[in-house]
């Protein structure tokens, strides 16, 4: 075995690498995980719009991923996501514009509500079938 000038104190614990893994597989790993960020917020919102997707052609990188998507209206918005929120950054998909100087919203839910009636319609709709469902659940 090799010897190293690292304190085991030092390290986190629980890492899960073995000791040849380099920087660049430990990058990957957090690329990996705002994707799947971004891929969960796909799938909990695509049933209310047109189409929506994570970019394969804008780069995802540790701390940010780009989504587009299409509303029911047939408008078309590239979103950053990253720990402050979602935002529109370009009005096509697999765009970046740098002037455009859009607020960051908590969830997908709330920036969908703002950008298309349909979708807000759509996604109350579901919400209210849930809510017979349960209804009746509850009342048999």
């Amino acid at each position: 075995r090799m010897e190293t000038d690292c304190n085991p104190m030092e390290l986190p614990n629980n890492t899960g690498f073995e000791e040849d893994s380099d920087y660049r597989d430990f990058e990957g790993t957090d690329v990996k995980d705002m994707r799947l960020e971004a891929e969960a917020v796909v799938n909990d919102v695509l049933f209310a719009v047109s189409n929506m997707f994570v970019s394969k052609t804008l780069p995802c990188a540790e701390d940010v991923a780009y989504i587009n998507v299409e509303t029911r209206e047939k408008n078309r918005y590239c979103l950053e996501l990253t720990e402050a929120g979602l935002r529109v950054v370009a009005y096509d998909f697999d765009q970046t514009d740098d002037r455009l100087q859009t607020p960051y919203h908590e969830t997908v839910y709330s920036l969908l509500d703002s950008l298309s009636p349909a979708y807000r319609e759509v996604f109350g709709n579901a919400l209210l079938q849930r809510l017979e469902a349960l209804k009746k659940d509850s009342q048999s």
